[in-house]
């Protein structure tokens, strides 16, 4: 049996008997407990592995996808896969037997749709017609609402044709669920106690309801619209602090609409954060940006040193220490410029920094720590970047405009906000949803007069919604992402049993493959070789 190579399958027959006393091991299940052996036999040998089944052993992403099936026996993939079940099937029992829902399969097959992400198409043996892979169930949902089933409920897979990123593949699955006469509120109130009856007991107990924020002082405070609200360092205007400034281009960007100066301060910054390490940071934001970025260093003496020189005067830093409360070996860095684009700047320079100071032993994220947050009156439309003149849905084109602003939306439409929320955990969207429109008339003008879109792609929808249908509304929970979050993945790679590559390639079994001619014959498809 010496000669039995490890990972090998063995038959042991014994009898189960304490362990002696002092050799207990409380980290193992079985850890009170040993087997008298009275015969063993090999089942299956295993021949040599291509690395070893250890979490401590480094192995490059590609290896651990190239051999899934060995990466799946490691001991943190284990724990991953146990708990997103366990959480799964709580959440069925939340659902289902609490609260009335009832789990609906939708198709996977299924028609082009007009805007959103780009769906993958599936060939069919009719000439020119192709089905396609539903990016979410959201128009089955809805007309499962039209059709009087009113709580709807589905662990949906989703597929979106756009590669693969750390917190986005293209295949996913989502926490699908649509109810009929609810309200924003009672959305959030669902789902709250949704996640506090299927949280691991391990992770520690969830507040009874979820702090709420707006799209706008999200963007404000923090520059992103999914804040990561574990720390602090957020953004503070000090456009009226700075107007004193004879500086050309600050004068400039305050000159123009929606010109401003925001700045935030970054706790021991001048300690940590300096030389080339911190040029680089803030050239790459100015680079990607479009968005001058000024730093000041708080010295430990309390002396300020910064690129303006003289025209930061005593007073003005006095004043500028009392509204972002600066002080001794702090960072301070200012943007003047647009409103968005300094917000978004000092958004990301924010968390890029936050990166940073952590690697430098400075505790700003507790990993333990869980922060949700519902981020609630997005802009309903926002400028189409290919042609800002025109719109573009902000969520999806079915969300409802926020009651407040109907007026608007025949005068200004981009100014209306709506009822669309996002779920924010620690910084990640693992949530999103909105109220619907549930108006044929409305969805019409919204898809036909404002976002020039083919009503014929939705003609279905649009009848259906002439056919009694209810107010309602719902959510989709990212299923991977919450996950990853949960357990602390660096990717919700770690959380799927058989994940696809940053390419979007399954590199177990080589898919996508190629087809032979003569296979695609009978779907009408020439394959063009690349020149």
């Amino acid at each position: 049996m010496n000669a039995v190579p490890l990972e090998s399958v063995l038959l042991v027959k014994g009898t189960v008997i304490p362990r002696p006393s002092g050799q207990e091991n409380s980290k193992m299940a079985t850890g009170a407990v040993e087997v008298q052996a009275k015969d063993v036999q090999i089942l299956n040998t295993c021949r040599k592995l291509p690395f070893e089944i250890k979490d401590s052993v480094k192995k490059s992403e590609s290896l651990r996808m190239q051999y899934r099936y060995l990466d799946i026996r490691s001991a943190q993939l284990q724990y991953n896969l146990r708990l997103r079940s366990r959480m799964v099937m709580k959440m069925r029992e939340y659902l289902c037997n609490q609260h009335g829902f009832v789990d609906v399969e939708t198709p996977t097959l299924f028609k082009r749709t007009p805007g959103g992400a780009k769906e993958f198409l599936v060939p069919t043996q009719e000439p020119g017609k192709f089905y396609s892979l539903p990016q979410s169930p959201q128009q089955f949902k809805q007309l499962l609402m039209v059709g009087g089933l009113d709580r709807y409920f589905q662990v949906a897979r989703c597929y979106r044709d756009e590669g693969s990123r750390p917190d986005r593949q293209p295949e996913f699955t989502q926490i699908d669920i649509e109810m009929s006469f609810v309200d924003q509120l009672g959305i959030q109130r669902l789902v709250e106690g949704l996640l506090r009856y299927s949280w691991p007991e391990e992770k520690g107990a969830l507040p009874d309801s979820f702090p709420i924020m707006t799209y706008a002082e999200a963007m404000s405070s923090y520059g992103v619209d999914k804040p990561d609200t574990r720390f602090q360092m957020k953004i503070t205007d000090v456009t009226a602090e700075m107007r004193v400034l004879s500086i050309g281009y600050v004068q400039e960007a305050l000159s123009k609409s929606h010109g401003c100066v925001k700045a935030i301060r970054v706790p021991e910054g001048a300690k940590y954060l300096k030389g080339k390490a911190l040029d680089s940071t803030l050239q790459t934001i100015r680079d990607q940006y479009k968005q001058d970025i000024m730093a000041v260093t708080v010295r430990s003496d309390g002396s300020w040193k910064s690129s303006l020189g003289r025209n930061l005067s005593e007073e003005l830093q006095k004043v500028l220490a009392g509204v972002t409360r600066a002080k001794a070996e702090d960072l301070l860095l200012l943007a003047a410029g647009p409103l968005d684009t300094a917000c978004n700047a000092l958004g990301k320079l924010r968390l890029d920094l936050a990166s940073q100071l952590e690697e430098c032993g400075v505790p700003l994220r507790d990993p333990s720590a869980f922060h949700f947050l519902w981020v609630v009156d997005f802009p309903l439309f926002l400028p189409k970047e290919e042609t800002p003149g025109q719109l573009e849905s902000a969520h999806h084109p079915f969300t409802a405009p926020h009651p407040e602003d109907m007026a608007l939306l025949y005068t200004e439409p981009a100014k209306v906000r709506s009822q669309h929320y996002d779920l924010v955990l620690n910084g990640n969207e693992v949530g999103g949803g909105s109220i619907r429109i549930h108006s044929s008339e409305l969805q019409r003008w919204v898809l036909q007069d404002l976002l020039k879109e083919d009503v014929n792609l939705l003609s279905h929808l649009l009848e259906a919604l002439e056919s009694g249908a209810p107010p309602h509304g719902g959510i989709a929970l990212g299923l991977d992402r919450l996950i990853a979050v949960i357990v602390g993945a660096q990717s919700i790679r770690d959380v799927i049993a058989f994940p696809k590559s940053f390419r979007g390639y399954d590199l177990m079994s080589n898919a996508p493959d190629y087809v032979s001619t003569e296979d695609l014959q009978s779907y009408h498809i020439q394959v063009t070789p690349k020149e």
